[in-house]
């Protein structure tokens, strides 16, 4: 039995709500967020000033010595720089930036050759992208003044603390969803098989459900494919030949990339039903900004849905 894709008539509402659950959710748990991640980061913009003699000796040296500060720096020009768009105006292995960033070192493997390039490339990016309105001394022969110095780095930093707690917001809608589901689940009876060695998609036990699974589906081209599934679930008094509930956890929080996100959830459940047929089911579990040309487009493709707003609904899928 469909939860929500055969009745339109409820999604304006729904879509409300789910906007006022996020935005609820977004305005207690981004300050915190962003205050975590900002205690950190002066710390950080204030190395990579000392690095590079506020920023005048932005050189490969200056990147060998302290390859950490690229995150910095790239928070340092006008714009903002994304690591992936840093690594296309440089033209530098992915690899490299991202090890940087993340261990704070060079590849091992990498020869002082390549690393020396590379490393030129990058800087110069960085130099022709410095944002001069905010660092006003690149601009003169003086030193900056103390204030000067210190509200730059209180910019940079905010810059910063934004890039690093994006992410862990967004880990953070994927645990509380995970965790709703959990709650949901165990309340009525279900068991996690999460330390079930011997795992299989296709021999669940009936009231049992496991989460981040991959399922093992099929192409057009034969080709067999394992689909990662944020939940699975076995109902209660399931036979012998029926399948689990597939359930993938979706948040967003606006409206502007969801519709670019809907054909992946298609694609997914196309490989599905190749493999099993339509007694498959996938439902998706919203939370946030999904409007009606999202839930659209995926009941146009047979795939229903929960609100994170109304779990209960669950029991209507088959739950």
């Amino acid at each position: 039995m469909p939860a929500n894709l055969d009745d339109p008539s409820r999604w304006k509402e729904d879509i409300a709500r789910s906007v006022d659950f996020y935005n609820e959710w977004f305005l207690s748990s981004a300050p915190t967020a962003f205050r975590e991640a900002r205690a950190s980061t002066s710390a950080t913009v204030e190395t990579a000033l000392a690095a590079t003699s506020d920023l005048r000796q932005l050189t490969p040296g200056a990147l060998q010595l302290r390859p950490g500060i690229i995150a910095a720096l790239r928070m340092c020009t006008a714009p903002p720089l994304a690591i992936e768009r840093l690594i296309g105006l440089a033209g530098v292995p992915p690899a490299m930036i991202r090890r940087m960033e993340k261990r704070a070192e060079l590849p091992p493997r990498m020869t002082v050759e390549e690393a020396e390039r590379n490393l030129a490339a990058a800087a110069e990016v960085l130099r022709r992208l410095l944002d001069r309105d905010l660092f006003t001394w690149l601009d003169r022969e003086s030193a900056p003044g103390e204030r000067e110095r210190e509200r730059a780095i209180a910019v940079v930093a905010d810059r910063l603390a934004g890039s690093i707690a994006n992410p862990l917001l967004r880990l953070g809608q994927e645990q509380r969803q995970l965790d709703a589901l959990r709650a949901w689940l165990t309340a009525r009876g279900y068991r996690d098989a999460a330390d079930e060695a011997d795992f299989n998609f296709d021999s669940m036990k009936p009231g049992s459900f496991r989460f981040r699974a991959n399922v093992p589906a099929a192409q057009p081209n034969d080709r067999d494919v394992n689909v990662p599934m944020d939940a699975v679930v076995m109902p209660h008094g399931a036979g012998p030949r029926d399948y689990p509930v597939l359930i993938e956890a979706k948040s967003a929080g606006d409206f502007t990339n969801v519709n670019k996100r809907r054909k992946e959830e298609a694609a997914k459940f196309g490989q599905l039903r190749l493999a099993y047929g339509r007694k498959i089911a996938l439902v998706l579990f919203l939370g946030g900004y999904f409007d009606s040309g999202y839930l659209g487009y995926e009941a146009a493709e047979g795939i229903d849905w929960v609100w994170e707003h109304r779990p209960g609904d669950l029991a209507e899928v088959g739950l």
